[in-house]
């Protein structure tokens, strides 16, 4: 009978005090999926395959779901570890820099655009930071100061990106070899100096929507660091 009661009572506290979601755990289950999406990238700038971007689009889905499960979760949690809005923010801004992974590829397939080495470094400075997002998150329960180390080595990684990508646009818009063409009056110099601007611009969109891939996990390196303020 005694213990018939325990569990009538136990339930009605968990009716009236719900417990409280994990949402460390949350987090770094998008986390994961944030990391295998960036994987997944270098391997299709590695490749250019279409195995790997239908790779990265089914991952970037999963990641989706993820962010939809845990905005549900917030939203009917009766208490949470820290700031709501401050998980709220963690969410989407993991979730955006796993979209960029898809966008990326998607931009390159309706582009024409095949990775290129500069493509890779970016990608494998994307894995960088999201590994370290990954990190992070998974000290904040035990080891919360120590996580701003790896706060701070994903926006390393942003920096690193920009470096690449101003090295990218110095050789692409070197444009000595398009002059040359023309000066020489071949036969059809002026369609391959058109050609050449329009293979300089799309390369240009796609290096620019990476350099914004990196300033997202830029802003998730901040919202880390916004979590680790308030409970540490």
């Amino acid at each position: 009978m005694s213990g018939n009661s325990d569990s009538v009572v136990t339930r009605l506290v968990d009716r009236v005090f719900p417990r409280m979601p994990d949402f460390y755990s949350l987090m770094n289950d998008q986390c994961e999926v944030l990391v295998e999406a960036m994987e997944a990238l270098v391997l299709y700038m590695e490749s250019g395959s279409e195995e790997q971007a239908m790779r990265v689009r089914e991952i970037e889905k999963r990641g989706d779901e993820l962010k939809a499960r845990n905005v549900d979760v917030l939203n009917k949690a009766f208490a949470t570890p820290m700031d709501r809005e401050d998980i709220y923010r963690a969410i989407v801004t993991l979730d955006m820099a796993i979209n960029y992974a898809k966008t990326t590829v998607r931009e390159m397939e309706v582009l024409g655009i095949r990775p290129d080495q500069y493509m890779l470094e970016i990608a494998t400075e994307f894995k960088n930071g999201a590994q370290s997002l990954q990190a992070g998150y998974a000290k904040l329960t035990d080891r919360p100061v120590a996580a701003e180390e790896d706060a701070k080595s994903t926006r390393k990684a942003e920096r690193n990106t920009e470096k690449i990508y101003r090295r990218a646009l110095s050789q692409l818009f070197d444009v000595d070899e398009m002059v040359r063409t023309l000066d020489a009056g071949e036969p059809g110099s002026r369609g391959k100096a058109m050609l050449k601007v329009v293979d300089i611009f799309k390369h240009r969109e796609i290096y620019r929507h990476l350099s914004n891939g990196a300033d997202q996990l830029a802003m998730a390196a901040d919202r880390l660091h916004d979590i680790i303020v308030k409970i540490a």
